[in-house]
């Protein structure tokens, strides 16, 4: 089970060729087992597509909808203890809510992060996989 960024999972849908070799290895490997996404992706990518970020190919029902049928795609819901840990994140972590969630996440469920934003690369209390 891995869980993806939100990025990362846009460009997976998208086929797009910013999602690195490695990572769609690293997808199609934990397809059987789980590809874990955020709820707070969700709303992460709902809010770009309101701010006029992100263009979708449809609306974004039928975005999530086709998006979450992927193979062994799981929606990870926010628990209590999802939002306890991302107010808690060990050492030094930034402010962006999304980013806190999603680390949470992975490391609430013990999974290695599938993402290509540097600062949560570099940040050693949560696996990362570029």
């Amino acid at each position: 089970m891995i869980v993806l960024d939100t990025h990362i999972w846009v460009w997976w849908v998208h086929g797009d060729e910013r999602l690195t070799r490695t990572q769609a290895e690293v997808i199609e490997a934990n397809e059987t087992d789980g590809v874990g996404v955020s709820a707070i992706s969700c709303w992460e990518i709902a809010k770009l597509v309101e701010y006029g970020r992100l263009e979708l190919p449809c609306s974004l029902e039928e975005w999530f909808e086709d998006a979450l049928s992927y193979p062994g795609v799981h929606l990870f819901e926010l628990t209590p203890e999802i939002a306890i840990e991302s107010t808690q994140l060990p050492g030094e972590f930034h402010r962006d809510p999304a980013d806190q969630m999603i680390v949470a996440t992975a490391r609430v469920y013990g999974c290695p992060l599938v993402t290509s934003d540097g600062r949560l690369l570099e940040y050693p209390h949560v696996e990362t996989t570029a």
